[in-house]
């Protein structure tokens, strides 16, 4: 490993080393598996296709169905008109889904098919539906493809009978079931009357039954989709894989949202909470203000170990905003935030994050990597790292404990299950930064006794 300054890191732009981010289609599937009844299409070749399935499954534990137009070198000169029209005559036969969710590979958009045309060729069963969106892995990342995928669902699917329904949209961002499900038992405690795209509950958590469901009882009803357009209002949590979305449905049907920050910690939960209240007209229950008192004096007791802290994270840019602001809340420095999500807003908004509580010597990049996170804690190291699986290599390396979080943490059971967001999520988020702190503590402090001893 090269020791470099921050200048000579500015300068290398050539190539990407251990990518903080993975391609579009990964969150094009993901988000397409939260629709009931839904196959995600691979359109391209079926290596893509496996990849984006295995990248998926190590991640929730789960089987991530999708089939593939399985591309060959015909289809590369030709285009991949026919292996679609075949695809998706196949499927129904094969499968019978209610919709196919049909994303794009870096293959079939360089050659340049025009997914629209061959769509409209196909003759689709009746009752059924095929959607697509264009997701070019060489474009964005994961949360593009998530956010592309959704919005083409409201674009798509989405209707108006011009008679609001008093219902709340809520897109709730590239995040794990346990967020979804938390999110969800809030709306209900604040009566918000909902729905939820895409919402992955009962689908990639769901339970051993000893009968395989294809098509499991969770995810979002088609028909709630089409009920979009008649929505009082849209909630976009966190704006990068959210906002999309909403902006669409506004566009469709005038359908106002609210974008907010994904709610992890006090302040953002406390946001999310106060725009139901809003909506429902609602006062907040006390079962949720008990959680928020509990959140608070856990922090209280525990402050001591967790003050003035420097942290590094890296990962999504809607959940480093959050999580960053968590951080500050505690009294923590996030010292390095990085995200491999190309972006002309992040740092901005990181910026003004630091500039708001006051930290200095914060650095925040979107579009960068693991090798550069890692010159940047060879320079000035942290006392912890937070992110996925793939920061682990640093963790050993520089020996600083790591609290795996976002996507994918593929070595790890359970976190699928756990939510990150509201009070309940910031309460387990705090327990896992405490005993990681406090084990390197204890460690510290054993060493220190031995030598002593010696």
């Amino acid at each position: 490993m090269l020791d470099l300054t921050p200048k000579e890191i500015k300068k290398r732009e050539a190539i990407t080393i251990n990518p903080s981010k993975t391609c579009q289609p990964v969150g094009a599937m993901y988000a397409a598996l939260g629709v009931h009844g839904c196959m995600p299409h691979s359109h391209g070749s079926q290596g893509c296709c496996s990849y984006h399935r295995t990248v998926l499954s190590r991640h929730f534990k789960e089987p991530a169905i999708a089939t593939s137009s399985s591309f060959s070198e015909g289809a590369c000169v030709f285009g991949g008109g026919s292996n679609i029209k075949t695809a998706v005559k196949n499927i129904f036969d094969m499968y019978d889904p209610e919709i196919i969710a049909v994303h794009t590979t870096c293959l079939s958009e360089t050659i340049g098919d025009d997914l629209n045309a061959f769509i409209e060729d196909i003759s689709i069963p009746d009752g059924k539906r095929v959607i697509y969106t264009n997701t070019p892995s060489y474009v964005g990342s994961h949360i593009t493809g998530f956010s592309n995928m959704v919005k083409s669902f409201v674009n798509s699917l989405a209707e108006s009978t011009g008679v609001k329904n008093g219902k709340m949209c809520v897109i709730p961002g590239f995040v794990n079931p346990g967020d979804m499900r938390e999110v969800k038992r809030l709306l209900k405690l604040m009566g918000v009357d909902f729905t939820m795209l895409p919402d992955t509950t009962g689908v990639l958590d769901a339970p051993m039954t000893g009968k395989y469901e294809m098509y499991p009882k969770g995810g979002t009803k088609i028909q709630d989709i089409i009920e979009l357009g008649d929505c009082e209002k849209t909630l976009a949590l966190g704006s990068f894989a959210s906002e999309a979305g909403a902006s669409e449905l506004e566009k469709l049907y005038k359908v106002p949202y609210t974008t907010l920050n994904m709610p992890i910690g006090i302040g953002s939960t406390d946001e999310l909470i106060m725009e139901l209240s809003k909506f429902s007209k609602q006062q907040v229950p006390y079962e949720i203000e008990e959680e928020r008192g509990q959140l608070v004096d856990i922090m209280i007791d525990s402050h001591p170990y967790y003050d003035k802290k420097k942290v590094a994270l890296y990962g999504d840019p809607d959940q480093l905003i959050a999580l960053s602001k968590f951080l500050l809340e505690l009294g923590m420095i996030p010292k390095y935030v990085i995200t491999g999500t190309p972006s002309n807003v992040f740092e901005k908004q990181m910026k003004a994050l630091f500039d708001e509580f006051g930290v200095e010597g914060c650095i925040a990049k979107q579009n960068a990597d693991l090798f550069e996170l890692h010159q940047l804690i060879k320079n000035d190291t942290v006392d912890l790292l937070m992110g996925g699986t793939h920061g682990k290599y640093i963790a050993k390396a520089e020996d600083i404990p790591l609290i795996r979080i976002g996507f994918p943490v593929l070595d790890r059971y359970v976190h699928s299950y756990m939510p990150n967001v509201g009070y309940k999520g910031a309460m387990r988020l705090l327990e896992l930064m405490l005993g990681a702190l406090m084990d390197r503590q204890d460690r510290d402090a054993k060493d220190e006794d031995f030598e002593l001893v010696m």
